[in-house]
């Protein structure tokens, strides 16, 4: 999952956000409303689906760099022997 996708759902998902609150600002029906409130929920959907992606993409370079925070901290450990 890119950054840029991840923007364009978020922006997706506002500007559903934005319609709903436009067409009921301007006297839209309950059904048509009830329609723009589920487009606007799947949008959500969406871009929850896309940063838990992102982030789950985001911690796996973590998790292979462990390996190297070890080897660093048993450096440190053999200066402070040496000392």
């Amino acid at each position: 999952m890119t950054t840029n996708e991840l923007a364009s759902a978020a922006q997706r998902m506002q500007q559903k956000w934005s319609d709903l609150i436009k067409a009921e600002q301007q006297g839209a029906t309950l059904l048509q409303l009830e329609r723009l409130y589920s487009s606007y929920m799947l949008a959500v959907e969406e871009y929850n689906r896309c940063s838990a992606h992102k982030h789950t993409d985001q911690d796996l370079p973590e998790e292979t760099n462990v390996p190297a925070a070890f080897g660093k901290t048993s450096s440190i450990r053999r200066k402070k022997k040496a000392s």
